[in-house]
């Protein structure tokens, strides 16, 4: 491995842990605007994986959900399965489709934070849990509105900081035969 994908990796987990510290001590407790609560992890997640990829997006996200489910004590694994889904789709649309479009980063943030409150909610009701669905989708309109807010400060800084993939690392466009 090259010292700058080393380099690489090591700001990923450092702009991650950032934010799930910041994530779980500030916004989560503390921040609530018109029943909403921002996710600065979901969107330094989003930005990592539209700039880095599948991998780097799901071990980031696997990273990130089990350092916020050690900091809140709740079931371990639970943020770190939807938050390594959600990495890893979003760099696959950054790897394939969407990381030249301005509009993608947006775009992804808002179809990944209503797609991770549902699944949330899916995986809390498999497990027995208490989930309200009636809360879930009311809360999440405004949550979307917060992290769209969010999006565009939080991608020009992970973009300063992590670089992104070349061409050679891409993924290519998948073509049907026939």
């Amino acid at each position: 491995m090259s010292p700058a994908r080393i380099l690489d990796s090591g700001k990923v987990a450092v702009l991650l842990f950032a934010a799930a510290i910041v994530q779980v001590s500030i916004f989560t407790p503390y921040v609530r605007i018109l029943g909403g609560t921002p996710d600065v992890l979901l969107v330094t997640l989003v930005a990592v994986s539209l700039l880095r990829g599948t991998l780097v997006g799901a071990a980031g996200g696997f990273f990130a959900g089990l350092v916020v489910d050690t900091a809140t004590l709740e079931t371990l694994g639970l943020t770190s399965l939807l938050l390594t889904i959600a990495g890893y789709w979003i760099g696959r649309y950054g790897e394939t489709t969407g990381r030249d479009r301005s509009h993608a980063p947006f775009v992804s943030v808002a179809v990944v934070t209503l797609l991770y409150a549902v699944g949330a909610l899916v995986v809390h009701f498999m497990l027995g849990e208490h989930a309200p669905a009636g809360a879930v989708l009311t809360d999440v309109w405004p949550s979307i509105v917060l992290n769209l807010i969010l999006t565009a400060p939080v991608y020009a800084v992970v973009r300063r900081l992590v670089r992104p993939l070349d061409r050679e690392e891409r993924a290519t466009e998948v073509q049907l035969l026939g």
